[in-house]
C-alpha cells in the first residue's frame, strides 16, 4: 500500500511586519505630540512687546560709545562713563516724553561688560526705553 499524501497548509515562510508597523507608527504619532509640551519650561513668563521698526522715530536719543571706548551723547562727546549719567539725565529731562527712546551704539569689538556698564550707566540716568543698534547682515556670513 502506498502512504496516503495530506494537503494541509504549508509551513509560513513570511513574518507578517503589519502590527509592527503600527506599533511603531502609534509610538512616533505619541513621540511627536509629547516632545513640544515636554521641552516649554512650566515658569510663567510675561515676555515683552517689542517694535522693530521704532527707531525710525527722528526723536530718539543716541549714546554711542567706539572700539577705542570714546563716548557720544547724540552729536556731543563725553569725557568718559562718569559723564553719561547727569549728561543723559540733563537730555532727558528736556524732552516731553519721559519713556524717549535712548539707543545704545557700540562697536561690535567692544567686550561685553563695557557695553552693560554703558546700558547700566543709561538705566542710573532715567532712561526707560534702551535699544541696541545693529547692522543688517546682508549675504552670506559675515
Amino acid at each position: 500500500m502506498r502512504p496516503r499524501q495530506t494537503t494541509g497548509a504549508a509551513p509560513m515562510a513570511k513574518i507578517n511586519v503589519t502590527p509592527i508597523i503600527d506599533v511603531a507608527l502609534v509610538l512616533v504619532i505619541i513621540l511627536l505630540v509629547t516632545a513640544p509640551m515636554m521641552s516649554m519650561s512650566q515658569l510663567p513668563v510675561d515676555l515683552p512687546g517689542a517694535h522693530a521698526r521704532d527707531t525710525e522715530r527722528a526723536n530718539f536719543i543716541s549714546l554711542t560709545m567706539t572700539a577705542d571706548g570714546t563716548l557720544a551723547l547724540d552729536d556731543k562727546a563725553l569725557g568718559g562713563l562718569a559723564e553719561v549719567a547727569p549728561r543723559l539725565r540733563a537730555r532727558l529731562a528736556e524732552g516731553r516724553d519721559k519713556n524717549q527712546l535712548v539707543v545704545v551704539r557700540a562697536d561690535a569689538k567692544l567686550p561685553h561688560a563695557a557695553v552693560r556698564r554703558l546700558m547700566d550707566a543709561a538705566r542710573e540716568a532715567g532712561a526707560v526705553n534702551l535699544g541696541i543698534a545693529t547692522s543688517q547682515i546682508t549675504g552670506g556670513t559675515p
